[in-house]
């Protein structure tokens, strides 16, 4: 197996929840020299100086100071969060069964949910001698499992049957004992009394490589922890350029991205300001010359159902990056962005791919143009083509992470000039 593969995998094996794939993504920009700085100080930024800072746990926010002056920011943005099931508060329910509460967090196909073993993991806050601390927690066993009804008592689970996460979805925790119990186990994970938790399921299967020659990668969170961590990897490889690189990873973008660490929020705006000022440069005549890469996954054409896909636009696994186009900017690409990622990509040996929803089936939204609202530079929407898009545990092609970080490498190897409205890449 490449070593790169077998990095993603374990990347994502042990990312149970978007505070451990945040968790893993520092801790490799810290494997690699980078300084944490921290909001609420002032910074002192240095020509050949690496940084990065993390909102709520969840956010992370990377760059580096080349030691000429720099033109532009070259920018990708990606996500940390999954579709799940997110623990409510007061969450047991007992009875002849201990059960627990929970609400579906972002759009997911529920139904891969049951019958598979599961467990919890996330942030919790503990009460100790100094005050509370944040932790992180992950009951790393088969704990739950959401059951299914009998198709005996439920005749139509085979005939469009409409999932209620309010009754079909609750996991089982235990038997009638069990009650309580689970309270205890979470209090010994976090090492105290936990005053507060944002705390999700997540299914046990680890990532795999599959098919006839192995050409096939699924796990959770490929959506759209395959793109983070290939933007990661990309952006520690990239050469020096007359530029600023910025690594953007982003929190709660299945759920609309409007939070403090959301591509909604004031971040990468805060961030880019603050990066100027300590630099003593202009900001508007930095984001003239600036770039953003949105990397969201994309929908590869289905097997079984190739009707589903725009004929001409239908991405194929293991065929190259994919570039997302939409006429009503539920994607940002237009002819100047695309012709610019092409441009770099080509300078790597990187196929491409084009992606455009069918006509009469709306796609869904992304970074890009939530980013935009707060940061208005040219920008393009790609992603890897895969499967199962938002089921538990999705699909994707092996080759298509050798192409992005190929195509992430040589796009924070590069700046771009503007001339007009006339761009050049360097």
């Amino acid at each position: 197996m490449d070593n790169r593969i077998k990095a993603l995998m374990h990347f994502l094996d042990a990312s149970h929840s978007v505070y451990h794939a945040t968790a893993g993504l520092v801790e490799e920009l810290e494997k690699n020299g980078y300084t944490r700085l921290q909001e609420q100080d002032s910074w002192k930024l240095v020509p050949g100086g690496k940084y990065f800072l993390t909102r709520g746990g969840t956010a992370v926010m990377a760059f580096r100071i080349p030691n000429q002056t720099p033109v532009c920011f070259m920018m990708s943005a990606s996500h940390s969060d999954r579709p799940t099931f997110k623990v409510k508060e007061n969450a047991e329910l007992s009875g002849k069964y201990t059960r627990l509460a929970t609400e579906k967090y972002g759009g997911m196909l529920m139904g891969t949910w049951l019958d598979r073993p599961l467990s919890i993991a996330g942030r919790v806050m503990v009460e100790t001698e100094n005050g509370v601390e944040s932790k992180l927690v992950d009951i790393d066993r088969d704990l739950l499992m959401i059951p299914n009804v009998a198709i005996h008592m439920n005749r139509q689970a085979n005939d469009g049957y409409k999932w209620n996460p309010a009754v079909d979805t609750l996991p089982l925790v235990g038997g009638a004992a069990g009650a309580g119990k689970l309270q205890k186990l979470l209090d010994k994970a976090a090492g105290g009394k936990i005053l507060g938790h944002d705390l999700y399921l997540y299914i046990r299967q680890k990532a795999t490589l599959w098919g006839v020659d192995k050409e096939f990668i699924s796990s959770a969170a490929l959506d759209d922890l395959e793109c983070a961590w290939c933007c990661t990897q990309g952006f520690l490889e990239g050469e020096a350029a007359d530029s600023i690189p910025v690594l953007c990873v982003f929190d709660s973008e299945e759920v609309g991205s409007s939070s403090v660490q959301g591509a909604a929020s004031d971040l990468l705006e805060s961030l880019l300001t603050r990066i100027c000022a300590a630099l003593k440069l202009e900001l508007p005549q930095m984001l003239a010359q600036s770039f953003l890469v949105s990397a969201d996954n994309a929908h590869a054409v289905h097997p079984n159902h190739p009707e589903y896909a725009d004929p001409n636009n239908a991405p194929v696994m293991n065929s190259g990056v994919v570039i997302k186009f939409n006429a009503n900017q539920r994607y940002c690409t237009d002819g100047v962005s695309a012709a610019i990622f092409r441009k770099i990509c080509a300078s790597a040996e990187v196929p491409v791919q084009t992606y455009c929803n069918r006509a009469d089936i709306p796609g869904g939204s992304t970074l890009g143009n939530i980013s935009l609202s707060h940061v208005s530079v040219p920008t393009v929407d790609i992603g890897l083509p895969q499967l199962a898009m938002h089921s538990c545990y999705e699909t994707a092609g092996v080759k298509d992470v050798q192409y992005l970080l190929g195509a992430m490498k040589a796009f924070y190897s590069t700046s771009l000039q503007k001339n007009g409205e006339e761009y050049s890449v360097k």
